[in-house]
């Protein structure tokens, strides 16, 4: 059976046995040529800037607008927060460094999926797919759309805080980005950079605000230093968990692999760059709102950008809840640009459906997993609150890195002659690593809350779907119709691996 590919009535697309796409066409006598494989992947739309855009986007999300002050408040003092800072964003810097190494060595898509295949098996890559696919990557997407959300309502009039409007254009968020992704994947990066320059450029704007001050004099924060440091280490560990966060997305390129142009120079360089500019900018930013503010107004305040904007700019200051925006919608469309990108690794993988891999033969997107990503972040909108939900599962995410960094290890032996364009000093991978299984076992040893034995539970639980439908293929053939289904539905076809040359 033929399906129409283009408009030329001579060109038609068939799925052969084996899942591969073969195309026809009339020759001069009418009769029809030998079938011709054609290969269907997605395109290396991204380069080193839009790459850098993705990491500087996805970590600057809301926090350094909203409430940059739980640094603050664990260390007790103006030198001890911004050291914290500046240590958290060198920690990152390890990280990116180790997955730079890791992600040169096995250029695949999927971020830690296919590493932690290749050092520690597939049974764990698996339950990090699971864990990541059905609820770290949609309730990333939900909460940062629901912030953008509730941005956005604050410009018309309520009647108190109703909830529905807050949902419904958190929805069409998702839905926006869905599209968006669905369409060309260049669009998509390039909506990723135009949304980075925007809160850049807030950013400088809070900076450059913070100088101007401190040219004026108001150097009073500043010179308190040290005053008030906490003599507790449990308190500076605190410090690091909420700033280490704040730097969360630095792995983000490492998603997307396979649609990175050149990707033995540009990830190392992407992934070193931004996280040295988040870092710069995070320091530079809190200088500013310490200055501004003092640490009374930044502890006090709820939204420390709104108040900054305020104390500064005066009317003008309407232009950062603006900005607020711009970054969340851009954090959301670097985390569905990425996250989606385990699912589509998984299941080339076959441990997902495989046509969940699939990828539109005309737009060389991958439709299936985004709206797949997409109906799950739609649902994880319904709960009254799904912030406690990230807040327990977000332990796996760091087990889960230094499960990563874990690999890395192994691979240094069990492929210690394939060709490394990076390697990194091995204390680097493993001082990271040190800190992921801390920031594991701090928040269960200071909080043991019942809900993390629930998160625990879900993870092992992948294996209840693993072991009959993975391992043993029990599938039996049932999903082949709603495969075919969504072939001629989408005009998606199987997208192989290619490892990258040179």
């Amino acid at each position: 059976m033929y399906k129409r590919l283009t408009a030329n009535s001579f060109a038609y697309a068939l799925i052969d046995g084996d899942g591969g796409p073969v195309q026809r066409k009339a020759v001069s006598n009418g009769s029809m040529a030998p079938p011709r494989r054609e290969k269907v992947k997605m395109k290396k739309n991204v380069g080193l800037v839009s790459g850098i855009s993705f990491i500087v986007g996805s970590v600057i999300g809301s926090g350094i607008f909203i409430s940059p002050k739980g640094v603050l408040t664990e260390t007790g003092s103006v030198g001890l927060s911004l050291i914290v800072w500046v240590s958290a964003g060198i920690l990152s810097l390890l990280g990116s460094l180790s997955y730079a190494e890791v992600g040169c060595l096995i250029t695949k898509s999927g971020g830690e999926y296919p590493y932690i295949w290749a050092g520690l098996g597939r049974i764990i890559a698996f339950l990090f797919a699971w864990t990541k696919v059905i609820v770290l990557t949609p309730s990333a997407v939900a909460i940062i759309t629901l912030t953008f959300a509730e941005y956005m309502v604050t410009f018309f009039d309520y009647c108190g805080a109703p909830q529905t409007p807050v949902k419904v254009i958190a929805a069409l968020a998702i839905l926006t980005l869905a599209i968006i992704n669905c369409w060309d994947t260049k669009l998509a990066a390039s909506v990723q950079v135009f949304f980075t320059a925007a809160k850049l450029i807030a950013l400088v704007i809070i900076i450059i605000g913070g100088f101007v001050w401190l040219g004026r004099g108001e150097t009073a924060t500043m010179n308190s230093g040290f005053a008030g440091t906490t003599g507790s280490a449990s308190s500076i560990a605190l410090a690091f968990y909420d700033a280490l966060w704040a730097y969360d997305g630095w792995n983000t390129l490492n998603y997307v692999t396979e649609e990175l142009r050149n990707p033995y120079v540009n990830l190392p360089r992407a992934n070193i760059i931004g996280v040295v500019l988040v870092t710069t900018v995070y320091l530079l930013a809190n200088i500013s709102y310490l200055t501004v503010l003092g640490t009374d107004g930044l502890l006090e305040s709820s939204a420390v950008v709104v108040t900054w904007g305020e104390k500064v700019l005066g009317s003008a200051g309407i232009i950062m809840p603006i900005f607020v925006l711009f970054s969340t919608f851009g954090a959301a469309n670097g985390a569905m640009f990425a996250g989606v990108r385990t699912l589509y690794a998984a299941a080339r993988e076959q441990q997902f459906p495989e046509v969940l891999s699939y990828v539109n033969c005309k737009r060389y997107t991958p439709i299936p997993c985004i709206i797949f990503t997409t109906i799950i972040s739609l649902l994880m909108l319904i709960p009254g609150n799904i912030g406690s939900l990230i807040d327990f599962f977000s332990f796996a995410a760091w087990l889960f890195y230094a499960l990563t960094i874990l690999s890395l290890v192994v691979l240094r032996f069990t492929m210690k002659n394939a060709h490394r364009p990076i390697k990194v000093f091995i204390l680097f991978p493993l001082i990271f690593m040190a800190c992921s299984v801390y920031l594991v076992i701090a928040p269960i040893i200071q909080d043991p809350a019942i809900e993390f034995l629930y998160a625990f539970l879900f993870i092992i639980g992948g294996l209840v779907f693993y072991i009959p439908f993975v391992h043993f293929h029990l599938d039996h053939g049932c999903f082949r119709p709603v495969t075919k289904f969504i072939q001629y539905w989408m005009e998606v076809v199987p997208s192989p691996y290619e490892p990258e040359e040179g």
